[in-house]
């Protein structure tokens, strides 16, 4: 399967290699990023010719209007959307002493920021035979095995696992598949030193970007596995 896939916040990290990995496999790719001279630089050090550069912040809705805009004219479609783009591990923090400016902006990218996308894209996907949406979530947001961690973000991560139950059971009928999807603890910022190789990481959701029309929708995964919510 193939077709045009947007990956949001990907000009380093796991965001970056979905982006390589998604083109190996035949999509045409629009790396996004808020500033899009990263973009542009990342696209460049790939050094793929289906990877393409497009601007676009999640927190902005002009910038995420301007990008679908530009999407739907030079392509009319959208086939998969990644919601990679994430903010704010606040390992420093507890609950309880929580700082709520980093709650609000943790949100604004984590949760609200695949919403606004996915509301802004959802035309464009289901003018696609095989539409599918990919939210990048976390097991630490898992309710049933949740405990003390980084407030803001769990919270906000929880919420997008929300989100994807919702949007999943929305879209059904139009037959786009949306799930979420653990990458597990990734070498990436903010996680180093620690964690496993970021192709690892990125391989399950390309998997989910790439199922078939009979595949889950609704679901949580990590490498290919069905997660607890």
């Amino acid at each position: 399967m193939s077709g045009i896939a947007l990956v949001t916040g990907a000009n380093r990290g796991i965001g970056k290699e979905v982006c390589r990995q998604l083109a190996r496999k035949g999509y045409r790719v629009l790396l996004t990023a808020r500033d899009f001279q990263k973009a542009e630089a990342a696209a460049k050090y790939l050094r793929q010719s289906n990877i393409h550069p497009l601007q676009l912040d999640v927190t902005d809705a002009a910038s995420i209007a301007q990008a679908r805009d530009d999407v739907e004219r030079t392509y009319g479609a959208l086939d998969v959307l990644i919601n990679n783009a994430g903010a704010h591990y606040d390992y420093w923090q507890t609950a309880l002493d929580a700082d709520f400016a980093t709650i609000q902006a943790a949100a604004d990218v984590n949760l609200y920021g695949a919403w606004r996308v996915a509301q802004a894209f959802a035309p464009l996907l289901k003018q696609s035979q095989h539409p599918r949406i990919v939210n990048v979530s976390s097991g630490a947001a898992a309710l049933n095995s949740l405990r003390a961690g980084p407030p803001a973000y769990v919270a906000s991560k929880a919420g997008l696992n929300a989100l994807t139950r919702m949007l999943a059971a929305e879209l059904r009928e139009d037959g786009m598949l949306v799930n979420a999807v653990c990458p597990g603890w990734v070498a990436t910022d903010p996680n180093n030193p620690g964690g496993r190789p970021i192709p690892e990481g990125a391989a399950g959701i390309v998997w989910a970007a790439a199922l078939p029309d009979e595949g889950p929708t609704g679901g949580f995964f990590r490498d290919e596995a069905p997660l607890e919510w």
